[in-house]
């Protein structure tokens, strides 16, 4: 057990007064060990009031714990405890990983999870997910209700949920409620969610949470960067924002898509509609209509009025992307891959951001922080891998780090052909020149000999990396989670370990972004 500050404080003092017996250089002696361990229960406080403070365990009767890739489990975890203190609950609200566990009798649990990629679970859950599977406990006295976060255009739509919820049940957990799956942050099932939280609350009056309202930003340029590539176009965009919002490098942005100007126009015609005709908010129906999901049969709504079919067709999900800027840049730069569907036409939100904006249109967009992913100012040397449109997310790091002055870090990036996808190849030269980057190491998957990608080059640089992190680099991933992503993670457990490489990430040296 901790020793009480306060007893150990009066212990000290009660040995001062026997000073006065000895002589004086054995007295001196004395009192300087007595002020040297005052003085270390100082710094010790000063570092206890740094840490994220976790009361103690008989203190709480709910806890609210969440696991997060990005910030939204957490955004939710932290709203959930407060509508639960506002009805006077006793709430704490932990990442997944410091709950003390196994919860003691008479305590409730609530779980907000993210899912993302292939069905991984966020990093810094990883190693809580690995003890529950592992070392089982009898949790019969245990109640806990389950938020689940993921996306359905991936195959394993909140598999992490589903996969810690399974466990619960094998060890004897009781639901207090049936689990709800949120699908893009579904505000039907994010209110139902409340609507449980209230139940246990007692206290049904609770205010809706209402998702932060977009901020409109205008297309200033937009150009691609790898034409004549073999992989799919993609463009550099600036936006100018007014006011400019603040973020961090390492921060994404939710934008809201609208279906192609020529889309709407033919939807409104076989609907018979006036797209002119000013709706809610000042806007046209036209521009509504724009924002909104459509029925595969939209003759199904000709019954409707413009109104009711407004109220009827569910806003178009948000699209996410790493931001590729810093405020200090005075514009939001995206990195967008054009995606073009099999049977064709293009992604709702790549083909509005690259092809169907013109240049002047207005975009909704708003900030989404993603402490995952973001780092404290002095961090040390970085080493930066990613692919593709993960350039996107390395290059906010790399522009903050330039911006305090902190230079030679190490970039290891792939693409697919060396003549056609040197992607910001001037701004990375310039930073090699300049020493910014220490190393910068290109990968070209489809040029003549052997494919070689990011993650074979990573494993011949085995020492390299070594002797980065032991003089105390971070790592930052940033791109595709299949291929990439995995292998570089699976690379780096080769080279340091396992246990190295969750001690990196517990000590925020090892951050990824990816999808």
């Amino acid at each position: 057990m901790p020793l009480n500050r306060s007893r150990l404080a009066a212990a000290l003092a009660s040995l001062v007064l026997p000073l006065i017996l000895l002589p004086l250089r054995e007295a001196l002696a004395v009192l300087a060990i007595l002020l040297w361990l005052l003085l270390c229960m100082r710094a010790g406080q000063q570092i206890r009031r740094q840490r994220p403070s976790v009361p103690e365990v008989d203190e709480v009767h709910c806890w609210v714990a969440y696991a997060s890739q990005s910030g939204a489990a957490r955004t939710l975890a932290e709203r959930s405890a407060q509508q639960l203190r506002d009805a006077g609950q006793d709430v704490s609200v932990v990442p997944l990983e410091a709950l003390p566990w196994p919860l003691p009798p008479e305590q409730t649990l609530l779980l907000v999870v993210s899912t993302y990629g292939d069905g991984e679970a966020p990093d810094h859950a990883r190693r809580f997910l690995q003890s529950l599977h592992t070392h089982p406990h009898d949790l019969h006295h245990l109640r806990y209700a389950l938020l689940g976060l993921g996306d359905r255009q991936y195959p394993a739509f909140c598999a992490c949920a589903r996969d810690l919820e399974q466990h619960l049940r094998q060890q004897g957990a009781q639901a207090l409620f049936e689990t709800l799956e949120a699908d893009c942050l579904d505000p039907a099932v994010l209110h139902q969610w409340q609507r449980q939280l209230a139940q246990l609350s007692g206290e049904h009056a609770f205010t809706e949470w209402q998702p932060p309202q977009y901020q409109p930003g205008t297309l200033l340029e937009r150009h691609c960067l790898n034409p004549g590539s073999l992989g799919a176009p993609l463009y550099h965009l600036k936006i100018a924002v007014t006011p400019l919002p603040h973020w961090q490098a390492g921060d994404l942005v939710e934008i809201g898509p609208c279906h192609a100007p020529a889309a709407v126009a033919q939807w409104l015609a076989r609907l018979s509609l006036d797209g002119q005709q000013v709706m809610a908010d000042g806007q046209t129906l036209a521009w509504h209509l724009a924002r909104r999901q459509w029925p595969q049969a939209p003759e199904a709504e000709r019954q409707r009025s413009a109104e009711a079919l407004l109220e009827h067709l569910p806003r178009l999900a948000h699209r996410t992307y790493s931001i590729a800027s810093i405020p200090a840049d005075g514009t939001l730069d995206l990195l967008v891959r054009l995606v073009r569907h099999a049977k064709g036409g293009y992604g709702l939100g790549s083909g509005w951001l690259c092809r169907h904006s013109p240049l002047g249109a207005s975009i909704d967009l708003r900030i989404r922080p993603n402490p995952a992913f973001q780092l404290p100012p002095d961090s040390g040397r970085l080493l930066l891998i990613g692919n593709g449109s993960g350039l996107a997310g390395l290059r906010s790091h790399l522009r903050e780090r330039e911006r305090l002055q902190q230079g030679g870090h190490w970039l290891l990036f792939g693409e697919r052909q060396v003549a056609h996808d040197g992607l910001l190849d001037n701004e990375l030269q310039g930073w090699l020149a300049s020493g910014h980057l220490a190393r910068l190491d290109r990968v070209f998957s489809r040029d003549a000999g052997p494919h070689c990608y990011v993650q074979d080059r990573l494993r011949d640089a085995a020492e390299d990396l070594r002797h980065w992190i032991a003089c105390g680099g971070c790592v930052l991933v940033c791109g595709s989670l299949q291929g990439m992503g995995q292998s570089v993670d699976a690379v780096l457990r080769g080279i340091l370990g396992s246990a190295a490489v969750d001690q990196l990430s517990s000590e925020g040296r090892y951050r990824r972004d990816l999808y």
